[in-house]
C-alpha cells in the first residue's frame, strides 16, 4: 500500500497557511488569478487567518480558514464558490464552493463561516 507522510501533505498546505492573503467570493469556480480575482470576482476580504496542517478527521491532513465578517461586495450578482489567493505573487490557491450561493449586490458586506480545505490519505 502506497503512504505519503504528514509532511509531505504538511508542505502542500502550508502554502494556504503561509501565502493566501485574500478571500475572494466569485460568481463561478476560477481556474486562473484574474478569473478569482477580476472576471468573476464579487467581493472580498484581506482579513483572512488559516490555521497550519492539522489531522483531518476522515484521515490525511488539513488546514482550517478561519471565520470572517468584513468582506465588502464589490459586484452584483449571485456567490457560489470562494476563492484564496496570493496577491503578490498573482496565484490562485484554492477554490472550492459556499455552503449556500447567495446573492449579492455591490456596496454591502459580507461573512463567512469557518470551513476546512484538506488532502485525504492515499488509498
Amino acid at each position: 500500500m502506497a503512504t505519503l507522510a504528514d509532511r509531505v501533505y504538511d508542505n502542500g498546505l502550508t502554502i494556504l497557511d503561509t501565502e493566501a492573503d485574500k478571500v475572494l467570493i466569485t460568481s463561478q469556480e476560477a481556474s486562473n488569478y484574474t478569473e478569482a480575482n477580476s472576471t468573476y470576482a464579487l467581493g472580498n476580504s484581506t482579513s483572512l487567518s488559516i490555521a497550519a496542517p492539522s489531522n483531518r478527521s476522515a484521515g490525511g491532513r488539513e488546514v482550517v480558514v478561519a471565520a470572517l465578517s468584513d468582506g465588502s461586495i464589490t459586484g452584483t450578482g449571485t456567490a457560489t464558490h470562494y476563492a484564496l489567493v496570493d496577491v503578490s505573487a498573482t496565484r490562485l490557491l484554492a477554490t472550492g464552493s459556499l455552503t449556500t450561493s447567495q446573492q449579492v449586490a455591490s456596496g454591502n458586506t459580507f461573512s463567512l463561516g469557518s470551513f476546512t480545505i484538506g488532502i485525504p490519505d492515499t488509498a
